[in-house]
């Protein structure tokens, strides 16, 4: 009896899982381009309009320390100020470190779907 290695061999069938393997791929990177792109355009959102409010904040702060009367008003409205600032800033910081924490765990949605349907 004779070996033939290439019997049972299907060359369409093996390119048409090769074939749908990849589209399945380029879907899930896709997917991840898509959800990156939304993450990021969030994250600068928010950091616009931060920046938009600490420079009002900060305007009107100028304006209050112009027309302060004493030495010891100007220095409770900077200290005022400063304290706001810090605060506004800590908060702003843990919520775009959740959102960046978000975009990671969003982006990699795809690419994780793809290798449990590929295994």
């Amino acid at each position: 009896m004779e070996f033939d290695p290439m019997k049972g061999f299907e060359p369409a069938k093996g390119f048409e899982e090769f074939q749908k393997l990849g589209q399945q791929n380029v879907e899930a990177s896709m997917k991840l381009m898509g959800e990156w792109s939304k993450g990021w355009q969030a994250i600068a959102a928010e950091m616009t309009d931060y920046t938009r409010r600490a420079f009002e904040e900060s305007t009107a702060t100028f304006e209050k320390l112009m027309s302060a009367k004493s030495l010891d008003q100007a220095f409770e409205i900077q200290s005022s100020f400063a304290k706001r600032s810090y605060d506004e800033y800590m908060h702003q910081m843990t919520k775009v470190g959740g959102m960046y924490a978000n975009l990671a765990k969003d982006a990699t949605k795809p690419i994780e779907k793809a290798f449990q349907f590929n295994n």
